[in-house]
């Protein structure tokens, strides 16, 4: 793991924990993991939030790497301009058998030319400057981390925890890789696949009033057809000035952020009711199944059914997931 001043704590400590424990729990400790830490400020390097790591300086690394980690950090456009760093991180990929980042590391490996032609990801508030500033990475704003050859990256600072778990799945198994996420007391290993938008919906409420009414207006009539001009006359604006401000104030048109929050009522009800994928579409407010299969496939790029067989939770022996009275419905 390379650091630098001012990383994150949790890019570093999330896969340090997950690659530990690993090691503790392989018998005898074969085909366990050793987490070194190295930097060019050696020996110690102090955290943003303050917490000091004791590092190897970066000659110690020479040797064969097995996976090569770089996260982010508040501090990452200084580390962006410390060539030697760069030219370093280029050349310890060479010899290692995996390269991967947590978060803002995504830009250190794409400063270093390591992401040309690939597919990366990165925190959500930082894809759109990740696809400008280099515009030979394939950015995917969704997944909370993308495999890409023997590269792989994740999004924000938590979601190294689910990568890291997707190496040690691909190292030594599902039913591993489950073992360790238990003994971290993890609710479930979330796939790479899954969309790491739903974890920011909550902080898309408005700071204008009338937008702000209206959205928790929306998330109350979810089941309902809710057509846009309905919503900007309770918003007591016109329905061009209303898309405009809504757009403005939540960064997705009034429709989009229908169907988000339409998805995200989805999911939940997909991990943790056994309604069908019908009656679900009923409570979201989709006007079919059909529309539902088809609105949650192109968000998720998994069918409602693929997503509760990967994510539903699995509930401890003496309890059972929580059901919800049926409704009636004209869709299966």
């Amino acid at each position: 793991m390379v650091v630098y001043p001012g990383v994150q704590a949790l890019d570093i400590a999330g896969p340090a924990e997950v690659f530990d424990t690993a090691g503790r729990q392989r018998p005898g400790g074969e085909g366990g993991y050793r987490v070194e830490f190295v930097s060019a400020d050696a020996p110690r390097v102090r955290t943003s939030a303050g917490m000091v790591i004791e590092a190897e300086p970066l000659e110690a690394g020479e040797g064969p790497i097995d996976t090569l980690l770089v996260p982010g950090g508040w501090s990452l456009y200084e580390a962006l301009a410390d060539r030697d760093l760069v030219s370093w991180i280029r050349r310890a990929a060479t010899r290692s058998r995996r390269v991967v980042s947590v978060c803002g590391g995504a830009f250190l490996l794409a400063e270093a030319g390591l992401l040309d032609g690939r597919r990366a990801t990165t925190h959500w508030a930082y894809c759109e400057e990740l696809a400008r500033r280099y515009p030979r990475v394939t950015v995917e704003r969704e997944p909370i981390f993308v495999w890409d050859g023997n590269y792989v990256t994740s999004a924000g600072v938590a979601t190294g925890i689910d990568m890291t778990l997707a190496l040690v799945e691909a190292d030594h198994g599902a039913a591993f890789a489950l073992e360790v996420a238990r003994f971290l007391v993890l609710f479930f290993k979330r796939n790479g696949g899954q969309s790491q938008f739903s974890t920011i919906l909550d902080a898309q409420l408005a700071d204008r009033p009338p937008i702000r009414a209206a959205q928790e207006w929306i998330l109350e009539n979810l089941e309902q057809p809710l057509p846009v001009p309905e919503i900007a006359e309770r918003a007591n604006m016109s329905v061009r000035n209303f898309a405009r401000v809504f757009r403005r104030e939540v960064g997705t048109p009034p429709g989009q952020y229908i169907e988000q929050m339409r998805i995200a009522r989805a999911r939940k009800l997909l991990e943790s009711t056994k309604l069908t994928a019908g009656q679900i579409a009923v409570r979201c407010g989709f006007a079919s199944a059909e529309t539902f299969f088809r609105s949650f496939g192109r968000t998720l790029e998994l069918t409602p059914n693929e997503y509760r067989r990967r994510f539903q939770a699995v509930a401890p022996a003496g309890l059972v997931l929580a059901t919800v009275p049926e409704e009636r419905s004209a869709t299966p």
